[in-house]
């Protein structure tokens, strides 16, 4: 019997078979053929390291980006540690000025470049880059030289200058995650098409509910949320200073480590009344005892034991808004996070008692939502209508 030998791209294939809870399966393939053995090494190594999940999702993801971008700039792997030279390059060719282009077609990503990211279903949107997207790679670039023991050259006086003076130059405006907020109305509609008695209805309404209430969770929050998470906590009353007000029901939600919290941290946030009502009617419906509460359903109505991944929730909130006649191009999961603090905003709720449910860290980016719902009702706008 012949044994063939496995070609590198499959035996990184089956290395990255090990991360199968943190990489999608459909990206793995993709990841093998763009990163190189010590590539997959590293990643394995923060992963036993006990690194966040998000966390090395991302950095795989970025770590497969800088790869084929240096091939196709450099025609070369990606060095380590990279030199300046290639900082500057990968800044020049993401954040660039779009007049300047029109006039000079050499300026910013050369089209070679621009065609193999596209080709490889790397690269999507037109234009020079999100400041945004193009700081977090460099992050990313950064903190893998650093777990590789090396010193790279990303403090440098000029790449900092660079940075600077491309975002200023490329003129992108800041693209919110959704384009519009899931308000309490809007969750309304939301919520009315998933009024039907099969799993996949009970599912979606406690989804959405639990993700709002629970302080706009993050979709990969909700996704990794397990029933060993969950704890009963005594019944609590409607309005808190009438003591005849009915009492309704309490759950505590343990979200342990989130993007914003680190390992030690043992954050938690409640539930009260309709989600934990809707929340427990999903999980007796579908005979969940215990592991991930929110999972796959298939077409014939029976429950994976396999969680949903976080691109499900999202895909389920634009369901959901095609089926309640709202355009889903408009909306995506962050907007229930957004839309939460925008509801709080709205019914004068402090921003301090509004974090605390939503575990923002960010005192300006939980007060960004604030000021706009401050603007909108305030006189200032006003002045003359």
């Amino acid at each position: 019997m012949t044994i063939v030998p496995s070609t590198p791209i499959a035996s990184r294939a089956e290395e990255l078979d090990a991360l199968d809870a943190i990489l999608p399966f459909d990206r793995r393939d993709q990841l093998a053929a763009l990163l190189t053995d010590d590539d997959v090494a590293t990643l394995k190594h923060l992963a036993q390291e006990g690194m966040g999940e998000n966390t090395l999702r991302a950095l795989a993801s970025d770590l497969g980006y800088l790869e084929a971008w240096c091939r196709l700039a450099t025609g070369d792997p990606l060095p380590w540690p990279a030199p300046e030279a290639l900082l500057l390059k990968f800044v020049a060719h993401h954040l660039w000025d779009p007049i300047k282009r029109s006039e000079d077609p050499n300026h910013g990503m050369p089209s070679e470049v621009e065609a193999g990211l596209r080709s490889d279903g790397l690269l999507r949107a037109t234009g020079p880059h999100a400041p945004g997207t193009v700081r977090r790679r460099l992050t990313s670039w950064s903190i893998l030289t650093r777990w590789r023991g090396l010193t790279g050259a990303f403090g440098a006086p000029p790449l900092k200058s660079a940075l600077r003076l491309a975002v200023r130059a490329s003129a992108r405006p800041r693209q919110r995650k959704s384009k519009k907020a899931v308000t309490v109305d809007i969750l309304a509609k939301l919520l009315q098409a998933c009024a039907g008695d099969r799993l996949v209805d009970f599912r979606d309404h406690a989804l959405l509910l639990t993700a709002f209430a629970s302080g706009g969770r993050r979709r990969s929050e909700v996704a990794a949320l397990r029933v060993e998470d969950l704890a009963d906590e005594e019944p609590v009353r409607g309005n808190p200073a009438d003591e005849n007000s009915p009492p309704l029901p309490c759950l505590s939600i343990r979200l342990g480590r989130t993007k914003t919290t680190s390992s030690d941290d043992d954050e938690h946030v409640l539930l009260i009344g309709r989600p934990v009502t809707a929340l427990k009617r999903w999980l007796a419906e579908a005979q969940i005892k215990d592991g991930p509460v929110f999972r796959r359903i298939d077409q014939w109505g029976n429950v994976d034991r396999r969680p949903l991944t976080p691109q499900s929730v999202n895909l389920i909130l634009k369901g959901r808004c095609r089926q309640a006649g709202l355009d889903p191009a408009l909306f995506s999961a962050h907007g229930l996070r957004s839309g939460y603090l925008t509801e709080a905003a709205n019914r004068g709720i402090p921003l301090s008692e509004a974090m605390q449910q939503s575990l923002h860290k960010s005192v300006t980016q939980a007060a960004s939502y604030y000021n706009n719902a401050e603007q909108k009702n305030g006189r200032a706008a006003r002045l003359i209508v």
